[in-house]
């Protein structure tokens, strides 16, 4: 019956700080970004800064057609490269890496930042592929 307890415990934990952190996320993208879908980027594509903040396979696997790759683990140091000027329109699979990069962008003082709903799966426009 301890055993029980204990991993039945457990479990209720690790619910519990998933549950904390999808909730930290969404705070997260709320105070940083506004979320916009695939044809609102499709719109505006020409005239703003398309960013995949997945790692650089995944990204040369396939991304949105005019993207650049700042991956989410070079983020910090390289958000700088972004023009201040132009909207911000980040992107990865599931939104963690989108908000986080977000957060640093609204610390960083750019104003113009949007993540796209849904990640990259639910992107309906053009892609490319590095990969031969």
């Amino acid at each position: 019956m301890q055993i029980f307890n204990f991993i039945s415990a457990t479990l209720i934990g690790i619910v519990i700080a998933y549950a904390g952190y999808f909730l930290y996320l969404f705070i997260l993208r709320k105070r940083s970004a506004k979320m916009v879908d695939s044809d609102a980027i499709q719109e505006d594509i020409r005239r703003v800064q398309v960013v995949d903040v997945r790692e650089a396979a995944e990204f040369d696997a396939k991304h949105i057609l005019g993207a650049r790759n700042i991956p989410m683990s070079q983020f910090k140091e390289r958000h700088k490269e972004l023009r201040r000027d132009k909207a911000i329109y980040l992107y990865d699979d599931v939104l963690n890496f989108a908000s986080r990069a977000a957060n640093i962008l609204r610390k960083s003082g750019y104003q113009e930042v949007y993540i796209l709903k849904g990640g990259f799966s639910s992107w309906t426009g053009k892609t490319k592929s590095n990969t031969k």
